[in-house]
């Protein structure tokens, strides 16, 4: 591929140059990456040279080069030949892009059967063969499953298999490892890496530098449309010229960096406005008691039933309690129950054994002698028996942003809901600009859709539902994993002045360990639903004493411009 001068622009209501004179070339074997901040162009530039930009997109370029074909004249039909089959994408949002209809092994086998890559009676196994190497432990059951069935980790990975199945000869990858955990990350770059050797190419968009640091050949680095920086990787990461690069740089989060702000936007910092302050919710019955756990979880299990029959127990007699002001961390591998965890603790699902407490008040407990699963409106009655003064206690940001909002729904709409009030009342107006102030978004993100939205800027608008509530604990599924550094540096500032300034407990559940090590106090890793290490951060990364987590501490990719620790 070999693109001169690209511009890309939407037309419509508000007319949006996003991408301006980007320039590149890949050659067979080599991987370029793209970085920058959210909503700077990468993911408008990847999608644009495979045909992808929108009905509403303008493009414009001296050279378009793809696969020795003009792709400024291609149609749409001659574009389906070569997507899957000469050029494979693999898209940020697994979820939305997974036909929710259709099992995995049906979404793998289109691309199969479209391109005619095996004969029909080679599909099971090709298939398998596909699970197997982007590490889906148990194909055959797997690929029988829904996308919904499956945790964000295994639905990448799923998407992944799907984007290999054409043995395409350019790659083209969105944030292929962002919802993944660093051991399956790591088994997800040595597959790329090999996909390389045989002579396929890589376009990888990334916030990731340490994923960079490892893949990629040389970087482009974007900052609002236009590439600011570009390189061989080592030169760009170790030394980089531009100011905007070295801010980038600074903001991994890591070990070194704990109990420092990553931050130099002064912009997400709390700060004490008259007409919306944050503070610590005290209920009507009187001041909250510090000493009461915020959340606890006795003895909790769950177990799910599989379609062959069997079941699969996703948490496993797990116990936890959560202080006000307490930061404790949940890591593991996709599957491991981190997830399924969350939505016990939340009273979204029904634990078949244990208990839930909020301040001290059970909310949740098993379902008793009946195994059967609850009725829906047995869930509806358990949903709300729970009390609106508890519920509002505990709120939730969650891994998957875009299908947690209501897509009729504008951005102000969504984030007024909680507060049961309209978003055109003034005061209500002066809450929602305050809670996308401290998320770093303006008030022109008011009115807008959140499928506009890049994955960062959805991921922040969450985070500002969650806290417009005032809730006295956050249970974060992989809150930052869809933002780039710089952003996802200001919001783990923020969710450090919340638990230190307002005493807001936080339950983070991450697979990126840097994370987790500069944000958290305590942390739990779990495996196939069981807590088999816990305690202090510290001694639980640097002298691990199971051997599954010293496993997780040596797969953590390193940024090579990071001072040896």
């Amino acid at each position: 591929m070999e693109v001169r001068n690209l511009d890309v622009r939407f037309t419509g209501a508000r007319r949006v140059h996003a991408v301006r004179g980007v320039s590149f070339t890949i050659n067979p074997g080599e991987a370029l990456a793209i970085v920058g901040e959210s909503g700077s162009g990468k993911s408008v530039t990847s999608r644009s040279i495979v045909g992808l930009a929108g009905d509403n997109a303008e493009l414009t370029a001296d050279q378009f080069s793809v696969i020795g074909q003009d792709g400024l004249r291609l149609r749409e039909g001659q574009w389906r030949a070569i997507r899957g089959r000469r050029i494979g994408f693999v898209l940020q949002d697994a979820l939305t892009s997974l036909d929710p209809l259709r099992t995995i092994g049906r979404e793998i086998t289109e691309t199969l059967r479209a391109h005619r890559i095996v004969p029909r009676r080679q599909y099971d196994e090709r298939v398998e063969e596909l699970l197997r190497e982007v590490g889906i432990p148990d194909p055959q059951v797997r690929s029988r499953q829904y996308p919904h069935q499956l945790s964000g980790g295994l639905r990448q990975r799923a998407l992944i298999a799907s984007a290999l199945a054409g043995a395409p000869d350019l790659l083209i990858a969105d944030e292929p490892t962002t919802a993944l955990d660093v051991t399956v990350q790591a088994q997800i770059l040595d597959l790329l890496e090999s996909r390389r050797a045989e002579g396929t190419a890589l376009l990888l968009v990334s916030h990731d530098l340490a994923v960079v640091s490892r893949v990629a050949d040389r970087v482009l680095v974007m900052h609002d449309g236009v590439v600011v920086e570009q390189g061989p990787t080592e030169k760009v990461l170790t030394a980089p010229e531009h100011e905007y690069t070295k801010a980038l740089l600074a903001a991994v989060p890591s070990a070194s960096t704990r109990g420092t702000r990553l931050s130099a936007s002064p912009g997400i910092r709390l700060r004490a406005r008259a007409e919306a302050p944050l503070r610590l919710r005290q209920e009507t019955e009187g001041q909250v008691d510090t000493g009461t756990p915020v959340l606890a979880a006795h003895n909790l299990s769950k177990s799910f039933p599989l379609p062959d029959g069997g079941t699969r127990t996703a948490v496993d007699h797990v116990s936890l309690t959560l202080k006000a002001g307490q930061k404790l961390g949940i890591v593991g591998e996709s599957g491991s129950g981190k997830s399924t965890l969350a939505r016990l603790l939340l009273d979204l699902t029904r634990p078949d054994e244990g208990s839930i407490e909020i301040g001290g008040v059970q909310i949740s407990g098993p379902s008793g002698q009946d195994s059967r699963p609850p009725t829906t409106w047995a869930r509806r009655r358990s949903a709300r028996s729970l009390s609106p003064a508890l519920r509002r206690q505990v709120q939730f940001i969650s891994q998957d942003p875009l299908g947690s909002f209501d897509p009729r729904y504008t951005i102000g709409e969504i984030i007024a809901e909680p507060l049961d009030s309209r978003p055109s009342r003034p005061q209500t107006r002066e809450r929602i600009a305050s809670l996308l102030d401290l998320v770093d978004l303006d008030e022109s993100f008011v009115n807008a859709s959140p499928k506009r939205l890049s994955g960062g800027q959805r991921q922040r608008v969450a985070i500002a539902r969650a806290l417009a509530l005032e809730p006295r604990a956050l249970v974060c599924d992989e809150p930052v994993s869809a933002l780039d550094v710089s952003i996802q540096a200001q919001v783990l500032d923020l969710f450090s002045d919340l638990a230190e300034q307002t005493g807001t407990a936080l339950l983070f559940i991450s697979h990126d360990l840097g994370v987790i090590h500069h944000l958290v106090d305590q942390v739990l890793v779990m495996r196939y639903g069981q807590v088999i290490e816990s305690g202090d951060v510290d001694d639980a990364f640097t002298d691990p004493l199971h051997s599954y987590t010293q496993q997780l501490v040596a797969s953590v990719p390193r940024l090579e411009a990071e001072p040896a620790r």
